[in-house]
């Protein structure tokens, strides 16, 4: 019997890498056809998308969807990976840094940004991932990409003798290293920072209220069915047979008012027949579903 295709929302235990997750989500499913959408480092913990069979195809689309944190950075030391899990390699007084200052600081990294990526990061530089790299003593020169951070708040601030630690939460475009605006954060006050601590809330529609951790799973794995994962995530285009059809031999169908992105496409008994996008007036698929 081969596994439901679908998406299964883990809560990550802090130690183990996606990679990890994915592993144990398919001893569970039984099949060796399982991805995750968007990345979390070992440390931290929260929402990791995954997907079995054929919502595979799904976790591309679904990387590019908006992301929420919570997260800790403490500013006053600068590490070696810009989280905890690094090594010291300087530090600053950061106690009593101005109330103002802060949020003039914070307010720096809100909106269209331009980031670069941490040199522990998997970010392919030549064909190999930037943290190898670094880790064979050639770090990268990491070029500054375009995010977005939606919102950056500060909710506790908690001074610790010469450090001063943050309780913040991010709402973020794909791509957002949260280590990095701790990295910028303490850059920009010079007195460097680090993450601590961090728990994804939300990816796209699924929140952290929708994951289960994987002893839960382990007992019952909870696979949320493909057509379901697809219209959580993305705008509805119902078709017909006839349509139907056509998209699933890749063909194109008018569709002037198309909203833009991703749109999921369904037959007439609910069934997902592809993601299509506008183009030129019409949905052209770019994801067939249907055999």
């Amino acid at each position: 019997m081969s596994a439901p295709s679908g998406l299964v929302v883990v809560d990550k235990p802090p130690g183990l890498t996606s990679h990890d997750v994915v592993g144990r989500i398919r001893r569970l499913a039984g099949t060796r056809r399982v991805g995750h959408a968007g990345t979390l480092d070992p440390m931290a913990t929260g929402v990791l998308v995954v997907g079995v069979e054929k919502a595979t195809r799904l976790l591309g689309y679904l990387t590019l969807t908006e992301k929420q944190y919570s997260a800790t950075i403490r500013l006053g030391q600068v590490t070696s990976t810009d989280d905890a899990e690094g090594e010291i390699i300087s530090a600053a007084p950061a106690g009593q840094i101005p109330a103002e200052s802060l949020q003039a600081a914070v307010a720096t990294l809100r909106g269209e940004i331009r980031q670069v990526p941490p040199a522990v990061s998997a970010i392919k530089v030549g064909g190999q991932r930037a943290y190898k790299l670094t880790r064979d003593g050639a770090p990268p020169k990491l070029e500054a990409r375009t995010v977005t951070v939606r919102e950056l708040s500060v909710h506790e601030v908690r001074p610790d003798g010469d450090l001063l630690d943050l309780d913040v939460s991010v709402t973020c475009s794909s791509g957002t290293y949260i280590r990095a605006l701790a990295r910028d954060l303490g850059a920009g006050l010079g007195v460097g920072g680090h993450l601590t601590a961090l728990r994804r809330t939300r990816v796209g529609p699924y929140r952290e209220q929708d994951a289960r951790t994987l002893d839960e799973l382990a007992t019952d794995l909870a696979v949320l069915p493909l057509a379901d994962a697809a219209a959580a995530a993305f705008p509805r285009l119902d078709v017909t047979a006839e349509q139907a059809a056509r998209l699933a031999h890749g063909g194109w169908l008018p569709a002037p008012e198309l909203a833009e992105g991703q749109v999921a496409a369904f037959g007439p008994d609910g069934t997902l027949i592809a993601l299509v996008t506008g183009e030129a007036g019409q949905a052209r698929p770019i994801a067939v579903f249907l055999p």
